[in-house]
This record gives C-alpha cells, sequence and structure tokens, in this order.
C-alpha cells in the first residue's frame, strides 16, 4: 500500500517553507533540498531574515543595501550586485512557491476526502469539513500572500492549523467506520479498504505529478539564489553569511 503519498504531499507543502521561509530542513518530492537557519519575509520594501539561534540574528536586503543586525554595511560593488540579485530573485520565486505550498495543501485535503469517502460512517459529512477547512485555508493564506508580501510562517502556520483542525475529524471518522465495519460484517468497506491506495492515486496522482515539475523548476530558481549567497565577499566576523543551502538529490521511487 502507497500510505506514504498523503505524507509526501505534506512535505511539498512544506516545501513552501524551505523555499519560501527557507528555511527548515525538509525533504521534498522534488530534486533537491533546501536547508537554511533563517526564516524570510518580504514586503514591499524589503527583504528581511531573522532567526532565533546563531549570528547575526537579522539581515535585510534592499535595492542592493544591506542591514546585519544593528547597522548598514559597506558591500563592495560586486556584492551590492549579488544582493540586489538575490532579492529580486526571491521576489521572482515567493509566487512560484506561493502555489506549491497553496496546491500541496489542496491535494492532501482532496485525499483526506477519498479516504473518508471509503471508510468513514458519514462520507458526506466529513467531505464537507475538508471541503470547508480547504475554502478556509484558502481564505486566510490570500490575506496575509500577495505578491509583494510572504510570510513563510504564516504560509506554514495556515496550512499546519488546517489540517489540525481536519485531521481529528477524518480520524474519527476513520475509526468509527471501521468499528461499525467490524461489529457489522461488512465485509465489502474492508473490500473498498484494499482498493483505497488506488483511488488516492488516481484522484493525486497527476496533480501531483505536475506539482513535482514545478518544484523542480523551483529547485532551479533556489540553486541560482545559494549560487549568489555563495560568492558573496562580505563576511560577519570571519564568516560567511551561509544564508541558504541547495543540495541535489534522487527523487523518491513511487
Amino acid at each position: 500500500m502507497r500510505t506514504r503519498l498523503p505524507l509526501r504531499l505534506t512535505a511539498l507543502a512544506a516545501m513552501t517553507l524551505a523555499c519560501g521561509a527557507a528555511f527548515a530542513d525538509v525533504h521534498v518530492d522534488a530534486n533537491c533540498e533546501i536547508d537554511s537557519p533563517f526564516e524570510l519575509t518580504l514586503n514591499e520594501r524589503s527583504l528581511i531574515l531573522t532567526r532565533e539561534d546563531g549570528a547575526p540574528k537579522a539581515i535585510v536586503m534592499r535595492q542592493g543595501r544591506m542591514f546585519v543586525d544593528d547597522r548598514w554595511v559597506q558591500l563592495s560593488s560586486a556584492d551590492a550586485v549579488r544582493i540586489a540579485e538575490f532579492e529580486r530573485g526571491t521576489r521572482a520565486a515567493m509566487p512560484e512557491a506561493q502555489h506549491i505550498g497553496r496546491e500541496a495543501a489542496d491535494i492532501a485535503f482532496t485525499a483526506l476526502g477519498e479516504v473518508a469517502a471509503v471508510l468513514g460512517n458519514h462520507p458526506d459529512r466529513t467531505r464537507a469539513h475538508v471541503d470547508k477547512a480547504r475554502k478556509q485555508l484558502d481564505t486566510r493564506l490570500s490575506h496575509v500572500i500577495t505578491p509583494t508580501r510572504f510570510s513563510g510562517k504564516a504560509l506554514g502556520d495556515g496550512i499546519a492549523d488546517a489540517l489540525g483542525e481536519t485531521l481529528p475529524t477524518v480520524i474519527g471518522e476513520l475509526v468509527g467506520g471501521t468499528v461499525t465495519a467490524a461489529f457489522s460484517g461488512d465485509t465489502d468497506k474492508f473490500k473498498r479498504l484494499d482498493n483505497l491506495d488506488a483511488q488516492i492515486e488516481a484522484a493525486v496522482q497527476p496533480r501531483a505529478d505536475a506539482l513535482g515539475r514545478r518544484a523542480d523548476g523551483l529547485c532551479r530558481r533556489m540553486r541560482e539564489l545559494d549560487a549568489l549567497d555563495n560568492a558573496l565577499s562580505y563576511r560577519f566576523d570571519g564568516q560567511p553569511l551561509e544564508l541558504l543551502k541547495v543540495e541535489a538529490r534522487e527523487k523518491q521511487a513511487k
């Protein structure tokens, strides 16, 4: 049984944190791993990187200038160009990162709906609950993520909250449906369970594959940002900033 599919899709949702908030160590069904100690926030004027541990704790990039912790730093002309390109490249990547995160969450909800339809006692009611959570998430994210504003934390929190609020209902339905089937001798329900993976795959795999291809494209963008980061001659206390790290990886076998 391919029970890892919803988990892989949830990891793809987390890719937005990795590519937008970059900023957690995650494994996604794409051709890269992205790691960064920073969380990313974008607004109309600046790109902002922050972290709780390590130094520096805060970096602000603004049109080729850079503010580190408590002051604007002196950059070489080459680094000023790199910083400007890093900011532009990040802004260009964020709409795609946003789409990947929202689409991955939507696919995960679709998979939950398919599971509920097969195993639940009240599939229509459970699907309605899943659809409501899906719409609420999309509304929430449309208010906090725009072409000029991005917060990886807001996106990650929105996805986590939506799934966290929906999963208990779905799990309760699954448990209830399974118990009812066991006591009533409903062998048909257990037969449907045998085909559950195929049903989920038919419902979501084409979308998942398309999303994986878009994630590959985002990986290429992030590698370009990593190259700019690596090329910076600026040093903080004698050390490179190491804003992010992007490494190639093999895709998981289906």
